[in-house]
């Protein structure tokens, strides 16, 4: 078994056949080495251009994908910043209303974020997404309301009142519903 060869180790833009493969393979002799006076019209495979791509080889093994940050985003929406399963977990609501609005907010949210999931846009519109799904569930946990005061009532019943921000309960509310999944979402780069 041979040793990586020392000079395939830095930024090499020539790629020969008997040195990469060898030194990649770890086998010595299985590739003839190339001919003296030939080395220099070897085939290039990968040559540097200067041009540098949005996101580097290790970058995109890291990115999440748009669509996968679309898809978390909408349902800890439908899902964490909804106040009829936290009912339905207590056992006062019925599970079908707990599913149904499950469906209708992740839907609705997965809709906008699709349409907003531009790689500029997706980070912002998440945010402002889970910032409004964590006050109407304080709001609408705070009032009492029932779930059907999403679609049926104006908007501004669903918001809690700002006194209500004194008690610490509502605000570690929000800022559990709101601050977790914002900085997961921003330390996340995307493709």
């Amino acid at each position: 078994m041979g040793a990586l060869d020392p000079r395939l180790r830095g930024d090499d833009d020539l790629w020969l056949p008997g040195d990469s493969c060898k030194a990649w393979l770890r086998i010595e002799g299985a590739f003839p080495a190339p001919l003296g006076d030939n080395a220099a019209m070897a085939l290039r495979l990968f040559r540097t251009t200067g041009y540098s791509t949005l996101l580097m080889p290790g970058e995109t093994r890291k990115a999440t994908h748009p669509a996968r940050l679309v898809l978390w985003a909408s349902l800890w929406v439908a899902i964490a910043c909804n106040v009829a399963v936290w009912r339905f977990l207590v056992g006062a609501a019925d599970w079908r209303a707990a599913a149904g609005s499950v469906a209708v907010i992740g839907g609705g949210a997965g809709m906008v974020l699709s349409l907003l999931g531009w790689r500029r846009t997706l980070k912002l519109a998440v945010t402002l997404a889970v910032i409004a799904g964590a006050l109407a569930a304080a709001g609408m946990w705070t009032q009492q309301l029932p779930v059907h005061t999403l679609w049926q009532g104006p908007p501004r019943t669903m918001m809690p009142a700002w006194a209500s921000f004194m008690r610490w309960q509502v605000l570690l509310l929000v800022l559990g519903l709101a601050v977790v999944p914002i900085v997961w979402a921003w330390n996340h780069p995307l493709r």
